[in-house]
């Protein structure tokens, strides 16, 4: 036998050596996993404080749309760099914010590419990096139109609504070309490179009782009142029905266990809602409460015209960019009749996000096929490298093409006879207005959802504006924003 240690003992430590090795090669793997896989994850978790460190001494790169800056950065002493806004409350519903501890809309969901961290950059800035040389940031397309942007927000603000929003999607692709919202803010106020500065700016915001902060068009959610009525009269073309057929209406309709009645509204009284039964394509365009209120109770009932909601984006959130979601939409599942023929003339449980209803004109005017919205067009590296596109998606299929093209012929209808007339000879070639009580205040949501422009409608618009008065008085708000994208 060779000097030395023992057998037994020569076997131990060959174990521990074994043992050792397989420890060092796990650890080497999992930081290898953690700095390869997960960096971007960690520096981005919400309790790492970190990430927040010398945010202002990164050349940020601009979020621009129609071939115009929205948003960029400017060096300031000390190696610093400040963000601006142009047009900050017009465009903050899609630019967002870049404070010293947080940052939303395309702020964040283009957040690496604007800072030059996103790995699909690391080709045209590693070099650079070891070199310690200067590295701008990416740039950020928003499939936003300036122009149209503009005018929204300008036919917002002098509406005289408390609050008000306004959606235009290209209803071929689910490009977003408008997302506007007011009351709006200045992101300038709050993307200052002082710390308490940027919370006395959030903490007077944050106490506004409108919430400014808050987009109206994607963020908050509003009964929908009768423009909920087009996805009730998609359940009916699903079950069988058309344009033409005949369907129950009346002054009044009191649904089986309901203690009261659900009436039409006082300015129906002698018309043709009164009469007990009407080609749908009427009671449609004269949005005759009765008819949709005995459809979502009874025939095709709650569980048809839940499944159609599902179909246009109801119940679940919608993703418009990395991180940027809409609230969730939504239309009561119930066995009570009562609940359920509330909720399809848009009250009750029922609410939607202005995107939510620009969704269900959209689906309509492209032929039964629902986009998915987005918001990002395209993102490049600074050498002008494109390292991402946003592209088309078909979120789901709520109609036929037949049935979307009946149901296309009702919202002319609504233009040429109905509750939308005063809209005849603008660029709204059909529509559904929509007016919501609420509950306790002096004023209604005044709704128009619509699509556009008559010689080419390819784009579909919803707004909502809050005040006295009816649906109708938010229509020439999307002839506006029809008439910014068509010229």
């Amino acid at each position: 036998m060779k000097p030395g240690l023992k057998p037994g003992l020569d076997r131990a430590v060959g174990r521990v050596w074994i043992v050792a090795l397989v420890m060092v090669l796990a650890l080497m793997a999992n930081v290898t996993y953690v700095q390869g896989f997960q960096t971007q994850s960690l520096r981005d978790d919400r309790l790492n404080g970190r990430q927040y460190q010398n945010r202002d001494r990164t050349d940020r790169g601009p979020i621009v749309a129609g071939g115009e800056r929205l948003a960029w950065s400017e060096p300031v002493s000390g190696k610093r760099y400040q963000r601006h806004y142009k047009d900050g409350p017009v465009f903050a519903p899609v630019t967002g914010y870049f404070s010293p501890f947080s940052q939303t809309g395309l702020e964040n969901a283009g957040n690496h590419v604007l800072d030059g961290t996103d790995p699909r950059l690391a080709t045209t800035s590693i070099i650079d990096r070891l070199l310690g040389k200067h590295i701008p940031g990416g740039t950020v397309e928003a499939t936003i139109e300036p122009r149209a942007q503009r005018a929204a927000f300008a036919a917002l603000e002098s509406s005289g609504a408390r609050r008000g929003a306004a959606v235009a999607l290209d209803a071929r692709t689910g490009a977003i070309l408008v997302l506007a919202s007011t009351p709006s803010y200045d992101p300038a106020e709050v993307s200052v490179l002082d710390g308490r500065r940027a919370q006395r700016a959030f903490t007077r915001l944050n106490g506004d009782r409108l919430k400014p902060l808050l987009d109206k068009a994607t963020g908050e959610l509003f009964p929908p009142g009768s423009t909920f009525k087009t996805v009730v009269a998609a359940s009916a073309l699903d079950a069988g029905a058309n344009a033409g057929s005949a369907v129950r209406a009346g002054r009044a309709y009191r649904p089986p266990g309901a203690g009261r009645a659900i009436n039409n509204d006082a300015g129906d009284i002698g018309g043709q809602c009164d009469l007990q039964s009407i080609p749908l394509i009427d009671a449609y365009a004269q949005s005759c409460n009765t008819t949709f209120a005995f459809m979502g109770a009874q025939e095709p009932g709650n569980g048809a015209v839940a499944a159609q909601a599902g179909r246009f984006g109801f119940g679940g959130p919608v993703e418009i960019a990395s991180g940027m979601r809409s609230a969730v939409s939504a239309f009561p599942k119930t066995g009570q009749p009562s609940l359920s023929a509330l909720g399809s003339i848009g009250q009750g449980s029922t609410v939607a996000t202005p995107l939510q209803m620009a969704m269900v004109a959209g689906g309509i005017v492209n032929d039964g096929k629902v986009m998915r919205p987005y918001l990002l067009s395209r993102s490049e590296g600074a050498d002008g490298r494109e390292v991402g596109r946003g592209k088309p998606e078909t979120l789901s299929r709520a109609l036929t093409a037949e049935q979307a093209g009946q149901l296309r012929e009702m919202m002319k209808a609504v233009v040429r006879k109905g509750t939308g007339k005063s809209l005849r000879g603008t660029s709204v070639l059909g529509g559904k207005t929509g007016t919501a009580d609420v509950e306790g205040a002096s004023y209604n949501d005044r709704w128009f959802i619509g699509f556009g422009p008559p010689a080419s409608p390819r784009y579909a618009v919803a707004v909502m504006t809050e005040a006295s008065g009816y649906g109708i008085e938010s229509g020439p708000i999307a002839a506006r924003i029809i008439d910014a994208l068509k010229d």
